[in-house]
């Protein structure tokens, strides 16, 4: 064979180079207009969940303003709702508490084990200007911790005291 013949001649392909080339430009076309994932500085950055938040921040802008508002929905002003660091009711240690009242004589305390929403948490309630006796699991078998659900199962639970009227 002359050298000609051998080599390919500009501009041409090799045989079963067409069949390659179209199976690598398909990927091209399945992610046309498509954020580049594997690029980070291409693909749209993804809005952070509100529960992704720094503790403080998600507890004081988000979650107490929420439950204000839930409360307030009731017919209720709380006197004081706030996150604060101290010893938790009734067996002690220290821990981050939402801490709220209601009238002078209704007192929660919403406990965290640590500075994240997703840490183990407990309940206590004092009724009549008593002193807190109980100490129980608050959404223990929940794998998503969200605004919502911290909200809503809060006033479930101040809900089942009576604290709002009749259940």
């Amino acid at each position: 064979m002359s050298e000609n013949s051998e080599s390919p001649k500009a501009g041409s392909q090799l045989p079963g180079a067409g069949k390659e080339a179209a199976q690598i430009s398909e990927p091209a076309k399945q992610t046309a207009g498509k954020p580049d994932v594997e690029n980070p500085q291409t693909a749209k950055a993804a809005k952070p969940k509100l529960e992704d938040k720094p503790f403080d921040d998600f507890i004081r802008n988000h979650l107490l303003p929420d439950i204000e508002k839930a409360i307030t929905e009731k017919g209720f002003k709380p006197s004081t709702l706030e996150l604060i660091q101290g010893d938790r009711p009734v067996v002690g240690g220290s821990c981050w508490m939402i801490y709220g009242a209601i009238r002078p004589d209704r007192q929660f305390w919403l406990c965290f084990a640590s500075d994240s929403i997703a840490s183990k948490k407990t309940i206590s309630l004092a009724d009549s200007g008593t002193e807190p006796s109980l100490l129980e699991p608050f959404l223990i078998d929940e794998k998503k911790m969200t605004l919502q659900l911290l909200r809503s199962r809060l006033m479930q639970r101040l809900n089942g005291q009576q604290w709002f009227g009749a259940s």
